[in-house]
């Protein structure tokens, strides 16, 4: 199977106002093998988002829980990968992980926010499971 898969190209043909505009993915890439997925968005911001760090952060209630402080630390999830990416309208994607989660759905304005985040949000993760007593696996 190849490094590189390109599963999503989008353009937005629905252009919002300046001041209700965020930006949109106008490409996703799935690096199988680093387990990473590209994303280009439409303002010109590039990231390489970790699946990891995407299935920890999953927007889905099984994570999140229905309120806060009803979230559910994700632990062993160094080893997981994306399955499929399936597109859903024209403001997300629903993303398919190795180990069965499918039920999160990614808005653009959540994975922009990822993007944007990225190094705290991780932190924060790493900080959660040290609290917790767990230790990430090393992946080599």
């Amino acid at each position: 199977m190849p490094e590189l898969i390109p599963l999503l190209a989008m353009t937005d043909t629905n252009q919002q106002s300046h001041s209700q505009y965020s930006p949109h993915p106008i490409d996703i890439r799935l690096h199988q093998v680093s387990r990473l997925l590209e994303i280009k968005f439409d303002n010109n911001t590039e990231c390489m988002l970790s699946t990891e760090f995407l299935r920890v952060y999953s927007p889905s209630a099984e994570v999140r829980g229905h309120g806060a402080g009803q979230e559910t630390l994700q632990i062993g999830k160094e080893d997981v990968n994306i399955s499929a990416i399936e597109p859903v309208g024209n403001y997300a994607v629903k993303l398919v992980f190795t180990d069965g989660h499918d039920t999160g759905l990614y808005s653009w304005d959540y994975l922009y926010e990822m993007a944007k985040n990225y190094e705290a949000m991780w932190q924060d993760y790493i900080a959660k499971l040290e609290m917790a007593g767990h230790k990430r696996k090393q992946i080599v």
